[in-house]
């Protein structure tokens, strides 16, 4: 049995030593840099996006550690893009004539496609008619490429990416790879608590997991795939996911391989609220949190994904844990979450590492013997643990 020394590595210290890591370390250049007016491609940064949220409330945002605004409202215009800019917050907007007349304002980093194609679209009579043909949404990315290269295009499509029981789909299911194909980076949302139409949407968190796979899929990796998570009521009223569920829901993205973030704040029922987390102090809390670990673990995030070093083996068939390796330095960090509302407990086996020196569980204060090449730990319903595996020099 090894115990590991527990050492100064949370806190502070962690986090200085993660963002002064190396880009490098053996690591595929950056997704985004691709495109010289993009993303960061600086392996300090992940994006983390709020949902279609007024300017004045940038810097509100930016408190919480988001970092780029998805979307403007009618826009955008110049009061909008200044607000922006002084609050140091960057946007993913639509295409209009103004934004074209700003293709050197660094505050723009991508172009937004409109949104959910792929739903049942709205008639002017009333109604909904079919989806918007996925030649068209490639018609308009090849449109918008051509007036900028410089940015990527987001295309964020509706939750029939995840749930097969979606009634608001408009088309058909074998045209997803077609949509994925008219854009550089590729976003779903699914809000299993409270917006794919169960009575018991808690149990479903996995959706988030199933959709990122799906885009991955259909892009045959070639596409950069983000996801959009549920924070509020939106329209249930006397329903919402809990700061726990929100955290496995933010985890199960990044396990499966999302490399972005939003988050869809509006509340519509029973009132309308655009900023409804902003007036949640206990999620808004646990937003900051989540956003907090992201931002700390970023270079790790944006590393290589380390395949065939680590297994698990859940003690119940029926709760899966999902598990991601991802290396810095002479350090691996493991990645797990519970992905069903069951408690289980998971057994970890680490091939071909007999020299980790130690297991420390990161934000929990813990550390776990390794014997064998082997440890174990207890996951709650939809718990997510984070591992440093500490390697000899």
């Amino acid at each position: 049995m090894q115990l590991c020394a527990i050492g100064v590595v949370l806190g502070l210290v962690f986090s200085l030593s993660l963002a002064a890591a190396s880009a490098g370390d053996g690591g595929p250049e950056s997704a985004y840099a691709a495109w010289t007016n993009g993303p960061p491609s600086d392996p300090s940064h992940f994006p983390i996006g709020v949902w279609l949220q007024d300017p004045a409330n940038a810097a509100a945002y930016r408190e919480l550690g988001i970092n780029v605004y998805i979307g403007l409202w009618e826009g955008p215009t110049e009061p909008q893009l200044a607000a922006l800019k002084e609050a140091g917050m960057s946007v993913i907007c639509g295409q209009n004539d103004l934004a074209l007349q700003h293709l050197s304002d660094p505050t723009i980093i991508g172009w937004l496609y409109d949104d959910e194609p792929d739903n049942a679209q709205s008639l002017p009579e009333g109604g909904y008619g079919p989806a918007t043909p996925p030649q068209e949404v490639m018609a308009d990315y090849e449109r918008m490429r051509a007036n900028d290269p410089t940015r990527p295009v987001l295309l964020n499509l509706g939750q029939g990416v995840a749930n097969d029981e979606w009634i608001g789909i408009g088309c058909d299911r074998s045209e997803y790879p077609a949509y994925v194909a008219a854009c550089d980076i590729v976003s779903f949302d699914v809000y299993p608590v409270v917006g794919i139409g169960k009575p018991d949407g808690e149990n479903y968190l996995w959706y988030v997991a199933k959709g990122v796979d799906r885009l991955r899929a259909w892009s045959a990796g070639r596409k950069i795939v983000w996801n959009v998570v549920e924070c509020t009521h939106i329209s249930e009223p006397n329903k919402t996911a809990t700061p726990h569920q929100v955290r496995a829901e933010v985890w199960m993205s990044l396990i499966h391989g999302s490399r972005g973030l939003v988050y869809f704040v509006h509340q519509f029922e029973p009132r309308f609220v655009e900023a409804a987390l902003l007036e949640d102090e206990q999620m808004r809390s646990a937003v900051r949190e989540i956003n907090r670990q992201i931002r700390a673990l970023a270079p790790v995030l944006n590393g290589p994904t380390v395949e065939g070093v680590a297994k698990v083996a859940s003690s119940d068939a029926d709760v899966p844990i999902d598990v991601m390796v991802k290396r810095q330095g002479n350090d691996l960090y493991l990645f797990a979450v519970g992905m069903r509302n069951a408690p289980t407990r998971g057994t970890f086996s680490l091939d071909g590492l007999s020299d980790v020196e130690c297991v420390e569980v990161l934000w929990e204060g813990r550390e776990l013997p390794v014997v064998g090449g082997r440890f174990e730990d207890p996951f709650a319903p939809y718990d997510v643990h984070v591992y440093r595996l500490k390697m000899g020099s």
